[in-house]
């Protein structure tokens, strides 16, 4: 068996999937952009999705020459409800993104429902919820077709990568994947050399400033990074963007999916403890009654100036993640651009401007806990 059949069947494993619905790709949105060709969504057709998420979903849209309409989130969930969506559904709908933010999932049993008795698509946004499970079922399992992102951060890492689930035949016979250009050797050597210093040299006491600097060298396309410059600072397709995946994502993909169970199983007892804590200060927290749906890839904090705890999290040594940065994360102005805009979602506005977000695989979430006590008066 080849490294890449190897990784599609543990992929499909932990899915219940059969692999032959499931593609790789050098990054997660472009994994989204090849359903998206394969659902035929093009010039004039509108995409519905969530006014808090990141500029490479909106771009992949565009890509098509499609159009992206915005639905606002609640703050309860942060993601877009059942009802937000209905009612921005028109006749030149063609397709829903339904998000899962930092590990949650929300009304996709409706929403999916609705869709298909309108006859509009429907995409899962899995790049925060490989793992876990809505009513039980697989993330990516409720929709005709999911993606999901292996890239720093995220349930499993590869470094950069993407997963595509397409559960819908017709899309299926339509994926053209397979035409798409092998990664050059410069990048797989890249990434190679970027797996190897995440893995022996970031540690929680320099993970901003080496986060920083790291953003800063992939934006200006000096290192090879999730995102290069014109891909958040553009919205035209940039060149090389159709790319598979290789064969340094295959290796490091198998071998991460093999500790993923104890990760997931340590993010939800972590979660526990901080809604508890939190809770207990009567701050913004998750409600136990989302816990059982959401597989906490990331925990959400509410903080009245972000730059402070940023720099009070430095000097305690700890991570912090500060997703989404804004509506369209990282972009921070020109949204118009995107066709956003901000002040027409309130909510992801205000979240936007004072979200951070605790790493939930910690093995020292008891710091993170004496830290929210320490300074629960900037928390919201």
């Amino acid at each position: 068996m080849n490294a890449e059949q190897k990784y599609l069947d543990e992929i499909a494993l932990r899915l219940g999937a059969e692999s032959e619905g499931l593609f790789l790709t050098w990054k997660g949105r472009v994994a989204l952009y090849a359903i998206l060709e394969a659902m035929e969504i093009g010039e004039g057709d509108e995409v519905i999705l969530p006014a808090f998420t990141c500029v490479v979903v909106p771009n992949a849209i565009l890509y098509r020459g499609a159009i992206p309409i915005y639905v606002d989130i609640e703050k309860e969930t942060l993601n877009a409800s059942y009802e937000s969506i209905v009612a921005s559904v028109s006749e030149n709908t063609k397709a829903i993104i339904c998000q899962n933010t930092f590990g949650l999932s929300s009304d996709l049993d409706r929403i999916a429902d609705f869709a298909r008795k309108k006859g509009i698509y429907t995409i899962e946004d899995c790049t925060h919820g490989f793992g876990g499970t809505f009513h039980g079922e697989p993330n990516g399992s409720f929709c005709d077709a999911a993606f999901y992102s292996t890239q720093w951060n995220k349930p499993f890492s590869t470094g950069i990568g993407g997963i595509g689930w397409v559960r819908n035949d017709d899309v299926q016979k339509r994926l053209n994947v397979s035409s798409y250009a092998d990664p050059s050797w410069k990048s797989r050597t890249s990434l190679s050399l970027l797996l190897f210093v995440r893995k022996n040299m970031l540690r929680g006491w320099n993970y901003w400033p080496a986060v920083k600097l790291y953003r800063w060298l992939s934006k200006n396309n000096l290192v090879l990074g999730s995102s290069s410059g014109s891909e958040i600072s553009d919205v035209q397709k940039p060149n090389g963007y159709e790319l598979r995946s290789s064969q340094v994502q295959y290796k490091a993909g198998v071998q991460a999916l093999e500790g993923l169970e104890a990760v997931l199983k340590r993010r939800k007892q972590n979660a526990m403890l901080l809604t508890r804590a939190l809770a207990d200060l009567g701050k913004y927290h998750v409600s136990e009654e989302l816990h059982a749906d959401h597989a906490f890839l990331k925990y959400p904090i509410l903080v009245k100036d972000k730059s402070k705890i940023e720099s009070l999290a430095v000097q305690n040594r700890l991570e912090l993640g500060d997703w989404f940065n804004s509506q369209l994360h990282p972009v921070q102005s020109d949204l118009i651009r995107w066709g956003i805009n901000a002040e027409m979602y309130p909510i992801s506005k205000q979240i936007a401007t004072h979200i951070l977000n605790i790493p939930c695989d910690t093995v020292n979430v008891d710091r993170y806990v004496r830290f929210l006590e320490q300074f629960n008066e900037e928390l919201i």
